[in-house]
């Protein structure tokens, strides 16, 4: 086999063995984002728990967003808004007033998209359960009097004179059919993934990258040898 023959053939299965590697990492991620995903799922899956029992020692809520909550107070159906998501899905935002004058905001459900009257909330004081969740990320989809792109809890802190809790909730399929409204989806926190499946993910492509590294090496070091016996050759002659 000639010096190119060579090159080519410990380049190829070079390649071969870090796309392999490559691919074992990926798989690693996949894995621990998978793990992520079920952890959420079962905590949001959990039996409601009263919303102040998870408030932090800093006034926040910290790692209780993705579980489920109860809470009682009373709807303001004067402070409803639209959130009107990119996929065109409305969901309707409504003011829960507690009983220390704080204000938890609330989606409801969803409504379609061309709907002008949105249903009023429950009248007087109840109780409701939903998944607690964070402010979201700011939309890119214009938005126009009352109604917003996102929950975005401080620019509902510049809409609403009450004072504002750091999170909101989204009621449950069950308790938003019951208020004549579509059940709205949530996205869940990140869960917590096995850390050990991220180690394995970048042991892999350590792995793949002093792959590439040995196979350049390698057939670099054919060519050297390649050049000196075609040098060698040329002397004795």
């Amino acid at each position: 086999m000639n010096t190119l023959a060579k090159q080519w053939a410990i380049g190829l299965l070079g390649a071969a063995i870090c796309v392999a590697m490559l691919g074992l990492g990926l798989w690693q991620m996949r894995v621990f984002e998978s793990k992520e995903h079920d952890s959420a799922a079962a905590t949001a899956a959990l039996p409601p728990v009263p919303l102040s029992t998870l408030v932090g020692a800093d006034g926040g809520y910290g790692g209780a967003y993705g579980h489920a909550v109860s809470v009682e107070g009373r709807f303001l159906p004067d402070q409803q808004v639209r959130v009107v998501g990119a996929d065109g899905v409305v969901r309707v935002l409504t003011a829960f007033l507690l009983d220390d004058g704080r204000v938890l905001p609330v989606v409801r459900g969803t409504v379609p998209s061309g709907d002008g009257v949105l249903p009023q909330p429950p009248a007087g004081r109840v109780g409701v359960s939903g998944v607690l969740l964070p402010t979201e990320e700011a939309s890119d989809t214009p938005s126009t009097p009352g109604t917003m792109g996102s929950v975005r809890l401080p620019a509902l802190a510049q809409a609403w004179p009450q004072q504002l809790l750091p999170g909101f909730v989204t009621l449950s399929a069950a308790e938003a059919t019951s208020q004549g409204l579509g059940a709205a989806a949530v996205v869940l926190p990140t869960g917590e993934g096995s850390f050990t499946n991220i180690g394995y993910a970048l042991q892999w492509w350590v792995f793949a990258a002093f792959g590439a590294f040995m196979t350049i090496r390698f057939v670099r070091a054919i060519g050297r040898q390649g050049t000196l016996g075609t040098l060698s050759d040329q002397e004795e002659a």
